[in-house]
């Protein structure tokens, strides 16, 4: 397993892990602590979430494809919806949900296609299937726990404690992003090591 599917799998235990601490309870807060908040509105915050990613990543993944900064963009997209947690500590109103909702949409369809572009290209040959499965064992075993914890958390020490942890873990995940390698660079290296190839190749033939 090389260095970049380890960034990114570690980048998004924090992520993703983080976020599962609020997913139990987040329904609750809105319900019992927003002014409007409802069931209803927390079902409506969800959807404005997920069509606002939905919007955002195919038309930016056609972008992402075609140019050579994944790296920037997956790093702007998690800095985004890291934003989040963030924007829950210090909301009262059910509108600033809708808010975050957005901002998380656009965060996750600037940070998806990228982080999936760079995770397949990096995969090793006849290893693809055992590092998604690594990927998808680490992360749901964070998250299986994050849900206990976060439930405990916020009960014991209330929801603004729970944000900041997941804030914090956020911005954690998004720090270790930083130490990607930039498409750039990458293939760079790839045209270096295959000109060097063809040299020795020549060489042995003349």
């Amino acid at each position: 397993m090389n260095r970049t599917i380890k960034l990114l799998i570690i980048s998004d235990i924090f992520v993703v892990t983080g976020f599962g601490l609020i997913s139990p309870i987040l329904a609750i807060f809105i319900k019992d602590n927003l002014i409007g908040g409802t069931i209803f509105s927390a079902g409506l915050a969800s959807t404005i979430f997920l069509i606002t990613k939905s919007v955002v990543q195919l038309p930016f993944s056609r972008y992402a494809d075609s140019h050579d900064s994944r790296k920037f963009w997956v790093i702007v997209g998690t800095l985004l919806f890291t934003t989040v947690p963030f924007i829950y500590m210090f909301t009262n109103h059910i509108y600033m949900i809708y808010i975050a909702g957005i901002i998380n949409g656009i965060g996750s369809g600037l940070m998806y296609p990228t982080w999936i572009g760079i995770f397949s290209t990096h995969l090793d040959k006849k290893h693809e299937g055992f590092e998604w499965s690594v990927y998808s064992t680490a992360v749901g075993f964070g998250t299986a726990i994050a849900a206990a914890v976060g439930a405990a958390v916020a009960q014991f020490m209330g929801f603004q404690m729970t944000f900041l942890l997941v804030g914090i873990m956020s911005l954690v995940g998004c720090a270790i992003l930083f130490g990607l390698e930039n498409d750039r660079n990458k293939k760079s290296a790839i045209k270096s090591a295959h000109y060097g190839k063809m040299k020795v190749l020549h060489r042995n033939h003349s």
